[in-house]
């Protein structure tokens, strides 16, 4: 069945379950009447024929290497949604003629907008460009989107870096591609043979109300809503928030976890939290990860009792916590959510921290 709704087997390499993000993301594209906020906008200013034709080939480059590229979901008339892995896809180019006198960063900045995305998971790739040549400047505005049902900020940066090495001549030198499926059956071994559920029960069995920053429950929506706040952490806090991590022998990420941990706790008044955490998905021991492209990230719920102990404590209880999660990096959130005591249908959180370092 899957192959006949994939268009024939002949061009079908791989069909395999989503991962349980995946499945999420899925969720909510699904429910989305209008735009898709889980596509990943990145425009690009490239000018001349030669250099627009030079950046089509090194993606297409990287299209044949990563399966996950060649990728389309499925779930019409299937019992679980699969990812089909097609033999070659070709990347998908739409190019925009602009009319006389229309400025073209302009029109290609409002196709970032996340209300005005779209994106059909039936059809591969899963990564698509959208051209504008700027005819007064000689140059093109590229907008490539990325699915993140396909990727995650790890890939990306794969991504970008065997560009770069096509551009120098270095493609071959790059190391072989591992297919995906070997971090899809990876992922599914440990979610049957590992104590997930037994983690999740002891850790949020009790949590019978949620812990929602101001009560905030309802926070679905397709992105168009969103307010984006930036601010740069001075050089000299960087600094003594590392040497303070290296004196506790913890990772900076407990420190702003347990900085994250004290805001819920001021905007829900309760000092026993629950919020999300964004955890690698690459740490399991699925070799090669590390230069895969693919969704490996997972959220899970991470729960802070702050109970007036010290900031000491504080600390080392967030930093073993996280120590906690890591074998469970691929457990599904919707266990971990029918783990705890809330009645069906309520968030277990609204408030997450995605810790970075790069």
């Amino acid at each position: 069945i899957v192959t006949q709704v994939a268009g024939g087997a002949a061009n079908v390499q791989d069909i395999y379950p989503l991962g349980p993000l995946q499945e999420g993301i899925l969720f909510h594209h699904r429910l989305s009447t209008q735009g898709d906020p889980y596509i990943l906008p990145s425009l690009f200013r490239i000018k001349g024929d030669q250099a627009i034709g030079e950046f089509l080939e090194a993606l297409q480059f990287v299209i044949n290497r990563h399966d996950i590229l060649r990728t389309a979901v499925l779930w019409d008339s299937l019992s679980v949604p699969v990812q089909v892995v097609y033999r070659h896809v070709d990347l998908p180019v739409s190019w925009i003629e602009l009319d006389a006198g229309q400025d073209a960063l302009t029109y290609m900045q409002e196709l970032c907008a996340p209300e005005v995305q779209q994106m059909n998971l039936n059809q591969p790739s899963l990564l698509k460009l959208q051209i504008a040549r700027d005819p007064d400047m000689e140059q093109y505005f590229v907008l490539l989107q990325l699915h993140h049902i396909i990727d995650d900020a790890t890939s990306l940066k794969i991504l970008q870096k065997e560009i770069r090495a096509y551009h120098a001549g270095q493609s071959a030198q790059l190391i072989p591609p591992i297919a995906y499926r070997e971090f899809v059956a990876h992922a599914l071994h440990q979610a049957k043979h590992n104590d997930a559920e037994d983690y999740f029960q002891n850790t949020l069995g009790d949590v019978d109300e949620p812990k929602a920053p101001f009560n905030l429950l309802d926070v679905q929506g397709e992105g168009s809503k969103i307010t984006v706040v930036r601010e740069a952490v001075p050089a000299a806090v960087c600094s003594q928030l590392r040497q303070i991590a290296k004196d506790m022998m913890v990772s900076p990420a407990a420190l702003f976890h347990t900085a994250w941990a004290m805001v819920v706790a001021g905007c829900s008044g309760r000092d026993d939290v629950v919020f999300g955490t964004v955890v690698s998905g690459r740490l399991q021991g699925t070799v090669g990860a590390e230069n895969m492209l693919g969704m490996f990230i997972n959220t899970l719920p991470i729960r802070v009792k702050l109970n007036s102990r010290s900031c000491t404590e504080l600390v080392r209880q967030v930093h073993n916590s996280l120590l906690g999660l890591l074998p469970y990096e691929q457990a599904s959130l919707a266990l971990a959510q029918r783990c705890s005591s809330l009645p069906g249908g309520t968030p277990l959180f609204s408030a997450l921290l995605n810790y970075r370092h790069s």
